[in-house]
């Protein structure tokens, strides 16, 4: 199943900051990045309950924010991007 992770992590004081690489850093290892706070990922129902685990584990959940979507398949026809679109389909063969 494809998900989009949108969060705002508080970034005021250097935990915040931290805070911040956590999340990204746990973001990517399941997706990748289509804007600064936005991540879409393909993952199965064990791997977007492991994901979810570990983002709650960063955040802190008075100040900062985080939602989970789950994207209508097929993704190309219900996703409109408009601008710099760095997506990558990953299934799809990858030509260098």
């Amino acid at each position: 199943m494809d998900v989009l992770v949108c969060y705002d992590v508080a970034t005021d004081d250097a935990p915040g900051r931290r805070r911040l690489r956590r999340v990204a850093n746990v973001c990517v290892s399941f997706g990748q990045r289509v804007q600064k706070s936005v991540f879409e990922c393909s993952v199965n129902d064990m791997q977007l309950e492991k994901m979810r685990a570990r983002l709650l584990d960063c955040i802190e959940q008075k100040t900062d924010s985080l939602r989970i979507y789950r994207l209508i398949e097929p993704r190309e026809q219900h996703v409109e991007t408009y601008g710099l679109d760095t997506y990558v389909d990953l299934e799809k063969p990858l030509v260098l």
